[in-house]
């Protein structure tokens, strides 16, 4: 699975502390997400596209191999 995380944080100006603890996860569980090492929860993914009024699909996208 890919990811926009890194790009819309940086649209807002967010760092990774920020947005995690916006969360309530730790920096490197942002970090983990951004450089697919780890996929969110569904719960997780939904705060984030609430944090950046965005929808799950638009931080979110499936890849072929998925």
């Amino acid at each position: 699975m890919r990811n926009n995380l890194r790009v819309e944080r940086a649209r807002q100006r967010m760092t990774q502390q920020t947005l995690a603890e916006l969360l309530g996860v730790s920096r490197q569980t942002v970090n983990a997400i951004e450089l697919g090492k780890f996929n969110p929860s569904t719960v997780l993914a939904l705060k984030m596209s609430k944090i950046f009024n965005l929808p799950v699909n638009d931080l979110f996208e499936l890849e072929e191999t998925d």
